[in-house]
């Protein structure tokens, strides 16, 4: 390993992927890290890998020069290498092009042997992969995963800039509650108490008054208990906020932004998809909606009995993902099920004009019309116990001039969990947080 090589005898002239049949016989300088060896006596064959993939690094030992043999004797898998070689066109080589080497410079060795099997042939149990993490993420898959989960989030900014959303980055160290309840996480804030934030809800509502139209795509934390494949303490929420519109008019814009998803993904992500074996069907819009009342009838038809105004538990999502494969909405909740926020149906109060949007038995998003009376909204803080002068610093910007407003939150890891076919949530977090795990 040579430390003190200078940088310009390794800076690389192409990605792997750059590497192609037209270039044969070009000299060019690649960097990245060995995925694979395979030596078949005469004759060597390395995989190295970068950010963009592949290519095969081909040394017949008697073609090449000793030191190069000597070289390539030591390396390993996830060493870390520069190589200067020639192209040559080979039909049996992936992608049909191979590199020759005229030099390989080792910049840094890994140490052996390692924790898990990058290459993924070898099958490692989820907890194995979590603690090697940085290892875990070389697989193909995962990097199908975040590929996608990249390409997903410059396809939502592209539609909320599109259609006239500013985004917005709200403070995550808070002094109050967001929505309420005991979920959450307390931090010491200098001679304070303050808490870290369960949601943008309540600033999101204020800046409508200033721009009327805004999203934030950011982190969130709920101190669950729940430890499921769907549950994460720590994740990435998608939100807006709309002035001078209601829970049909957002529920447009989530069924909207999800066909755009979808058909991004579909577009761009081919290889991805493929990888995964998976593919994610653009849907059509607009989406089914069903009322409380309808969904709790269909349960009833199929064995699961929900009294009125009960919450539905996941048995019976599930039971309802059968029924509806696909994306729905459950409208007209009961109010006393959402936030104090959510605004009631007038002339029918025990009605809500809250909504989830459904993907088989999942929770995608939770949303609905925001309640932008001051005295209804202190009036809904006190019937779910809730303390008003809590809330004032809320509460005071309701005395300039709120006007109607509706918006929903999506939360990130499960539409990715969607788009992937990926079933455990830790799949596609770069590094979960869960109520067992705080590292790596």
């Amino acid at each position: 390993m040579n430390y003190n090589v200078s940088a310009h005898s390794w800076k690389r002239t192409h990605y792997t992927m750059e590497i192609t049949p037209d270039l044969d016989g070009k000299e060019v300088t690649l960097t990245g890290w060995i995925k694979e060896i395979r030596d078949l006596g005469g004759i060597k064959f390395l995989l190295l890998r970068d950010k963009d993939g592949i290519v095969q690094i081909t040394v017949p030992r008697d073609e090449v020069d000793r030191q190069i043999i000597e070289q390539v004797d030591k390396l390993q898998r996830q060493d870390c290498v520069s190589i200067r070689g020639t192209v040559r066109r080979m039909d049996k080589a992936p992608r049909g092009v191979e590199v020759t080497p005229k030099s390989i410079i080792i910049l840094n060795t890994a140490k052996q042997p390692l924790p898990l099997d990058i290459t993924g042939k070898t099958p490692a149990d989820i907890d194995v992969r979590l603690d090697a993490r940085i290892l875990d993420l070389i697989r193909d898959e995962a990097q199908a995963i975040f590929r996608i989960r990249h390409v997903t989030l410059e396809a939502i900014r592209e539609f909320f800039s599109k259609n006239g959303f500013i985004e917005i980055h709200t403070p995550k160290i808070i002094a109050t509650a967001t929505e309420g309840g005991a979920n959450l996480f307390p931090v010491a804030y200098f001679e304070r108490e303050a808490f870290l934030a369960q949601s943008p809800q309540l600033y999101k509502e204020q800046l409508v008054i200033d721009f009327e139209k805004v999203y934030e795509i950011g982190p969130t934390f709920r101190a669950e208990k729940s430890h499921t494949r769907r549950h994460l303490t720590e994740f990435i929420s998608v939100d807006i906020e709309e002035a001078f519109a209601t829970a049909e008019d957002v529920m447009s814009v989530a069924e909207q932004l999800l066909q755009h998803v979808c058909r991004t993904v579909n577009e761009k992500c081919r290889r991805e998809l493929d990888i995964l074996k998976y593919r994610v069907e653009t849907p059509s819009i607009p989406f089914k909606r069903l009322t409380y009342d309808e969904v709790i009838n269909e349960l009833r038809e199929n064995g699961i009995k929900i009294s009125w105004g009960e919450d539905i538990p996941t048995v019976a999502y599930r039971t309802l993902g059968k029924l509806h494969p696909y994306f729905y909405f459950i409208i007209d909740w009961p109010t006393s099920l959402k936030p104090f926020y959510i605004k009631p149906r007038d002339g029918k109060p025990e009605i809500s004009e809250g909504f989830d949007l459904m993907w088989h038995w999942i929770e995608i998003a939770s949303g609905g019309t925001r309640v932008h009376n001051k005295d209804l909204l202190i009036k809904r803080l006190k019937e779910q116990n809730l303390n008003p002068e809590s809330f004032k610093y809320h509460l005071q910007v309701f005395d300039y001039g709120m006007p109607p407003h509706a918006g929903w939150a999506i939360g990130l890891e499960r539409l990715v969990m969607m788009l992937t076919g990926i079933r455990n949530i830790r799949e596609v977090v770069l590094f979960p947080r869960d109520r067992f795990r705080l590292t790596p």
